[in-house]
């Protein structure tokens, strides 16, 4: 893990938080529509404009891959996006933007735990201080808004929990994926993934677009319109090109201390959103996050000095 990587990868993984924070936002931008209809028109938008981008080089691509990659494509676009979605915007629904933003904020707890166990990784031991950072960071972060509304039901608690399963499996097996196929970018790995997206979406979509009995105006149907295209191109194309960067650049455990910044960017829109400042606490909170990342990234660089010293000696 050289130096230049690690920057690259770290970077990669704010940005893509950056984007993907306008995630939690937008099931009550669209609060009157439901959220299989946000689901198949984010990925519908999604797979079309992955398929006019990864067009030039389909020929090559298709040539690069085998059946078990396409297969692997196929699980990862269900599990990643479709169904992580459908749970995501079921629960914000159901429990509200706190509770599943607290469950969802668990995944890079998971996914670094997951990580600790690779080969190569730092001992779970030298990565307690940064799990322990995070984890306060995020109850800190929580309890204010879970105090004053609560779990919601158990229903969406229950959607929460289940995306974050998903998401974690697809953190895990897209970051494996990624390493053994070095002959394909992190880009166009990101556009075949939406493409294949796409195509599950039209499956998505007739259930959630068939005998709708809601009515909407000309208006509601163009802001519908404009945010799944603003989804699709922002939090999918540029978050999820620039999220395989990160998976590729970084070791896993790393890497799952990157979805940090997706719940301190949607907690810095919802303090926009609603026109305020952090709390105090809030803003322990996030203090508390970041230092989590930094902990895990100078563990992550001691552990990797330890045997350039010793070769050093030998």
């Amino acid at each position: 893990m050289t130096a230049n990587n690690t920057l690259l990868g770290i970077a990669s993984g704010i940005v893509a938080g950056a984007f993907w924070g306008l995630v939690f936002l937008a099931p009550k931008l669209a609060a009157d529509f439901p959220p299989l209809q946000l689901a198949a028109g984010r990925y519908l938008a999604y797979g079309l404009v992955a398929v006019v981008l990864i067009a030039p080089s389909w020929r090559r691509l298709n040539g690069a891959l085998g059946w078990r990659e396409w297969r692997a494509l196929a699980w990862l676009s269900f599990i990643g996006n479709i169904l992580y979605y459908v749970l995501l915007a079921q629960a914000v629904r159901l429990g509200g933007v706190a509770m599943t933003a607290f469950v969802i904020g668990l995944l890079p707890l998971a996914v670094t735990l997951v990580g600790s166990r690779e080969r190569h990784a730092p001992a779970l031991r030298a990565l307690l201080p940064s799990l322990a950072c995070s984890a306060a960071g995020l109850v800190c972060i929580s309890w204010q808004s879970l105090g004053a509304s609560g779990w919601g039901t158990l229903t969406g608690l229950s959607c929460a929990g289940g995306a974050l399963v998903s998401w974690t499996t697809y953190a895990v097996s897209n970051s494996r994926w990624l390493a053994r196929l070095d002959h394909v970018s992190a880009q166009d790995w990101s556009l075949l993934t939406g493409s294949i997206t796409g195509l599950e979406a039209i499956v998505l979509a007739v259930p959630a677009f068939y005998g709708d009995t809601l009515v909407h105006a000309g208006a509601d149907w163009a802001r519908f319109a404009g945010l799944i295209g603003a989804m699709a191109l922002f939090c999918s194309v540029l978050g999820n090109g620039l999220w395989n960067i990160a998976s590729r650049a970084l070791p896993l455990a790393l890497t799952g201390q990157m979805i940090v910044f997706e719940t301190i960017f949607a907690s810095l829109y919802g303090y926009l959103w609603e026109g305020r400042r952090p709390t105090p606490l809030e803003g322990l909170a996030l203090t508390l996050l970041i230092a989590g990342v930094v902990m895990c990234a100078r563990a992550h660089r001691e552990d990797a000095a330890v045997p350039t010293e010793v070769e050093a000696r030998a």
